[in-house]
């Protein structure tokens, strides 16, 4: 009896140790979906052509606008970039913008900590899941933007991959997000100005993207990022 129960647990501490065994089972891993569209955001000089050829109006439809109307909240299940990985797009965000990112072990989707060097003022803000963090996920051309650009004739599907395009969000500071609110650059730019070349790249290639169309102070202002460029 003795020897039977002495190789059962040989038996069971093999099966732990081998590479099928719970012991040495691997974390799931995200699927290798992109991350942003190939050539986004577009160059300087291509961002001068797309913007050029934009259609200039007046925005529309303004009092119009719910936040409901692009979903109700993330949605992985979309053909944007990063869509359908399994994973939450503000972790998809996440993953992407900061630097020193660790991961879950059981959810690789999840981000458990890390830093973000954000794009608009330059600070230096860390983050980690389990406390408040100063990070939010800000839509570049935001939905309010969007809305009165021409998303408010979207069928609510176009709307919803908007809304969870990962060429569109970035992780920022949360006050200068809110404080960008559902402003056009004509009326808010980066308080950091070395960014405002790439700002406007991206900003000309999601309403390319979209077909969205631009105010004249609007373009004007676009095209001033752009020059900056070099």
């Amino acid at each position: 009896m003795m020897r039977t129960a002495g190789l059962l647990l040989l038996a069971l501490t093999a099966a732990a140790c081998a590479p099928g065994g719970g012991a040495r089972t691997a974390p799931p891993s995200v699927p290798a979906v992109p991350l942003a569209s190939p050539g986004f955001p577009p160059t300087a000089a291509r961002a001068r052509t797309l913007l050029a050829g934009l259609r200039v109006a007046r925005g529309e439809n303004g009092q119009t606008y719910e936040r409901a109307k692009f979903g109700d909240g993330w949605s992985d299940e979309t053909g944007a970039p990063g869509g359908r990985n399994g994973c939450d797009t503000r972790d998809d965000v996440l993953r992407r913008d900061l630097d020193e990112v660790r991961l879950g072990d059981r959810n690789p989707c999840v981000v458990l900590s890390g830093v973000l060097h954000d794009p608009y003022t330059g600070k230096e803000l860390p983050y980690s899941y389990r406390r408040a963090s100063q990070i939010q996920t800000d839509h570049v051309v935001a939905l309010g933007a969007a809305w009165r650009a021409g998303a408010w004739a979207w069928t609510p599907g176009r709307r919803l991959a908007y809304a969870n395009d990962l060429d569109v969000l970035l992780a920022t500071d949360k006050q200068t997000n809110q404080d960008k609110s559902s402003r056009t650059p004509d009326t808010w730019r980066p308080p950091r100005s070395a960014y405002g070349c790439e700002y406007g790249r991206r900003w000309t290639g999601i309403k390319a993207k979209y077909g969205l169309a631009v105010s004249a102070p609007e373009k004007k202002a676009v095209e001033e990022l752009l020059a900056g460029c070099g």
